[in-house]
């Protein structure tokens, strides 16, 4: 059995916005992350799931009985779900360890602290913490009422580096140590493709896609979606047809060759590749990053070998030919 069933949910909010017509199942501790720009309904999916709003048609199932939205209920949520939003609150003039005893009925605390590394945070005030440090503390709190499923909208946003890395191994440990299947929302797609098991893709309301994070990395259906993961090359039939060792297959057409940046390699072997001239270099401290134009065509490539590159300077760029993928407008 599913331990979560999200069943043609769909709902228009005042602003004309409509989310429709979601269905998808979660196993238990599966990790799935829910990708997607600005206002296409991944909060507002998100709090559907944790029973927060009421959706206009759908029903949500979580182990098997079906939640109930906040107009069938005094107090609005599922006792087994847990959401974190971005806009969490904590109380002000509280010590952390005091917030989290009125909360805890059910964890041994030490573990609690130690999971959320927050243990050398006890006898601050909350008013004391930084931004990541009280996002682990709000996450402590929902871990105490013990859920089942943690929903997880932008946890990492606004965190410098350090905090969010800190965060990134708390949320890998929640569901490690304490088995709760989580559901993550995030812009960053480093964030989303090394985390999940899968991930669905929101596009104006719609469920447009639901992928591994490496098909849908490589093998995106669309440029929207591409895009949402991470910088891409369209590459013009004319271009293909000079960078490949064979011939393109016909159904192939002028605006919809898609290549990933580290497919495109550079050599200074004018015996392989096709010439072009490097018009950028950016830095990008794992990487170097180039733009070659190449056939009056930009190409973006990456690449580690930085020092013998100059703006200006001639390569010779190749393809990794099992990465050409074919996506729609």
């Amino acid at each position: 059995m599913n331990l979560l069933q999200v069943s043609a949910i769909s709902i228009k909010d005042e602003r004309d916005f409509e989310l429709k017509n979601i269905s998808f199942d979660q196993q238990r501790l599966q990790k799935i992350a829910i990708a997607g720009e600005t206002g296409s309904g991944k909060s507002t999916l998100l709090k559907i799931i944790a029973g927060l709003i009421q959706p206009d048609t759908g029903e949500v199932w979580f182990e098997g009985e079906r939640v109930k939205g906040p107009y069938e209920q005094l107090i609005a949520g599922h006792p087994k779900i847990a959401y974190l939003s971005q806009y969490f609150e904590l109380r002000n003039n509280y010590r952390v360890e005091e917030l989290l005893e009125y909360a805890n009925r059910i964890y041994d605390a030490g573990m609690l602290y130690e999971i959320c590394d927050i243990a050398h945070l006890l006898k601050r005030k909350t008013n004391e913490l930084s931004g990541g440090e009280k996002q682990r503390v709000a996450l402590a709190r929902l871990l105490s009422t013990a859920p089942s499923l943690l929903l997880l909208d932008e946890p990492f946003s606004n965190l410098d580096l350090i905090h969010k890395n800190t965060l990134k191994a708390v949320i890998k440990d929640i569901g490690d140590a304490l088995n709760i299947t989580c559901i993550l929302v995030s812009h960053d797609p480093q964030d989303i493709l090394s985390w999940a098991d899968e991930i669905l893709v929101l596009r104006n309301g719609s469920l447009t896609q639901r992928q591994t994070p490496f098909n849908m990395y490589h093998y995106p259906s669309d440029l929207y979606t591409a895009g949402l993961f991470g910088k891409y090359n369209l590459l013009s039939f004319s271009l293909l047809k000079d960078l490949l060792s064979f011939s393109p297959p016909a159904s192939f057409t002028a605006k919809n060759i898609l290549v990933r940046p580290e497919h495109v390699y550079i050599t200074n072997n004018p015996h392989k590749g096709v010439p072009g001239i490097v018009s950028n270099i950016f830095f990008l401290g794992n990487a170097i990053e180039l733009e070659v134009i190449v056939n009056d065509e930009k190409l973006i490539c990456r690449t580690d070998a930085g020092s013998s590159l100059k703006k200006g300077g001639q390569v010779f760029v190749l393809l990794d030919e099992e990465r050409i993928h074919m996506v729609e407008e």
